[in-house]
């Protein structure tokens, strides 16, 4: 593998960029319009207009996306996450034409980016699943009469849903009628596909998922476990690892699992398995992300592997680096944290050009950013400018150094979560480890009331 196509932007494409250099392997760049000065741009070895600044336009252009790769002779092409990444067909493409897609087998994207079918299939594997409708629902009386089933609250979920879209709670009999035609909508206008199901809504639960990682020779490994509930609109803000207050034994059976939903699946390359656990620690499965996820820096930092690294491996044929689960420890604590440019009080975008970007002192600090000072945070994408990472022998060590770093950053240009950061890393629930997927809407509404 010597030149690898990077279908993707933004800080994602830098860290691919990064490892494909210290492995000495060439890179291709795709951009929009409107990205055109961002960093990764000139980073790449080479990096081509791929068109205008509409995703439909641009990165979500498979098919253009594929022709430049033949033409410039790539060896395999890496989809990051998000975008095309988990889009069956484009891996097949790739592969018929004679690339390496660097994630799992299109067969795999397909089984398991069908909510439906992926419940199926872990229920078929023994591992648990949340309570809910196996087959789509596709009236209201029908949704209904589901719902009256499971018992309320419920979640209205798009089966062919992610990235927090396309899924709604519902308390009552009321709320699910509201929503039923506006999830079926939403999902037909983001992933093509309208059909929907319930699931029951877990209260105190919290998102824990498992990052795990096969090759072409029947090995698979999980690297532990990360904590995803600091959430907002459903998307996740803060990860860390391991998950505080977890006992041992959960721990263990969570990540056994995770282990045998790949096995379930043959899974090949970087795969996380994600569960919401209640307070009994009880886990069921949620989904399965068939790429790399946007927090796996998290994994990085307590195992002190690369994981851009293990796919470009695991995609050339060979076997994993690490083949026994034995030989694979997690050490220390970290925590992630995605700076947006948004209004911390709406969560609503905030584009504009970054007219300051000051981080302050960064030794021992991970950033991984998509945007330099003088960039302009456009309407088209994720406003995501940054992720920090946190790593130290300790949770609290960890948090302490974040309480710190926060407090020296500067950007100026455009509205960021980094003030709601500075102050919800003081919350009890936060400090406690305590806290569940509730724990950042809850906080922030403790707060207006105080006000």
């Amino acid at each position: 593998m010597q030149k690898v196509l990077i279908a993707n932007r933004g800080e994602i494409a830098r860290r691919i960029i990064e490892t494909c250099k210290k492995l000495h392997i060439e890179t291709v760049a795709i951009y929009a319009e409107a990205d055109a000065e961002l960093p990764y741009v000139k980073e790449a070895d080479t990096a081509f207009l791929i068109g205008p600044s509409q995703v439909q336009q641009s990165y979500l252009k498979a098919d253009e996306i594929l022709a430049l790769a033949l033409r410039e002779g790539v060896d395999a092409i890496h989809p990051g996450y998000g975008l095309l990444s988990e889009n069956a067909g484009f891996a097949r493409k790739i592969e018929e034409a004679g690339m390496i897609f660097i994630g799992p087998h299109p067969e795999t994207i397909d089984k398991m980016g069908d909510k439906i079918g992926s419940r199926q299939t872990m229920q078929a594997a023994g591992v648990p699943v949340v309570p809910g409708t196996d087959e789509g629902v596709h009236t209201i009386e029908e949704a209904v009469q589901e719902a009256q089933r499971i018992g309320y609250p419920v979640m209205l979920k798009a089966s062919s849903g992610g990235g927090g879209i396309g899924m709604i709670r519902c308390d009552d009999e009321q709320a699910l009628s509201q929503n039923f035609v506006s999830v079926k909508t939403r999902a037909k206008a983001y992933f093509g596909d309208d059909v929907v199901f319930l699931e029951k809504y877990i209260s105190g639960g919290r998102h824990i998922e498992v990052q795990i990682f096969g090759d072409t020779h029947g090995n698979i490994v999980h690297l532990y476990e990360r904590n995803c509930s600091v959430q907002r609109r459903n998307q996740k803000v803060i990860e860390e690892s391991p998950s505080p207050n977890f006992p041992q034994e959960a721990r263990e059976r969570l990540l056994k699992a995770a282990v045998d939903a790949a096995k379930a699946v043959n899974y090949r390359n970087a795969g996380t398995v994600e569960f919401i656990v209640d307070e009994e620690n009880q886990f069921y499965f949620l989904e399965m992300n068939t790429r790399l996820q946007v927090e796996h820096p998290v994994t990085e930092a307590v195992t002190g592997f690369d994981l851009v690294e293990w796919q470009l491996q695991v995609a050339k044929g060979e076997t994993l680096p690490v083949i026994n689960q034995s030989d694979i420890h997690s050490n220390g604590h970290a925590l992630e944290f995605r700076i947006y440019a948004e209004d911390p009080k709406t969560f609503f975008p905030s584009p504009g050009n970054i007219k300051t970007l000051e981080w302050g002192p960064t030794e021992g600090i991970r950033i991984d950013a998509g945007y330099e000072e003088g960039n302009t945070v456009t309407p088209f994408y994720d406003p995501m400018i940054a992720k920090v990472i946190f790593q130290a022998d300790s949770r609290q060590e960890a948090i302490n150094k974040a309480q710190k770093f926060f407090s020296s950053v500067r950007i100026e240009g455009v509205k960021t979560n980094v003030a709601l950061f500075q102050e919800f890393l003081g919350a009890t629930a936060f400090q406690e480890g305590t806290y569940t997927t509730a724990v950042l809407p809850q906080w922030l509404e403790q707060q207006k009331e105080e006000k």
